[in-house]
């Protein structure tokens, strides 16, 4: 499932357009404003996609730590995944303490 970051709407993870309030959910989905987001901190030196133990194969080849530009966005292409990809990010920090 999409969420979209705006009016918090679900849709499925095939939708591109939240069928809620209509923004683009390449760009407004949850988890694309949480990317931009590790992608513009400075603090942020990797990603690491983090797979659930129950997640179907595609998501299960995608699981691992990325660059930020190498970084795949989500939902994982070919997800089979019962209720969706339920796969997220997680920030590799290069400095814990300011």
């Amino acid at each position: 499932m999409r969420t979209c970051s705006l009016c918090h709407g679900q849709s499925a993870d095939t939708e591109t357009i939240c069928p809620h309030c209509g923004a683009d959910l390449v760009t407004f989905s949850t988890t694309a404003v949480a990317l931009a987001r590790y992608r513009a901190n400075p603090r942020v030196e990797q990603i690491r996609l983090i797979v659930p133990y129950h997640a179907c194969a595609a998501c299960r080849a995608a699981e691992g730590t990325y660059t930020k530009a190498d970084v795949p966005s989500l939902p994982i292409a070919g997800c089979s995944c019962e209720n969706g990809c339920t796969c997220n990010y997680e920030p590799m920090l290069n400095d814990i303490y300011p």
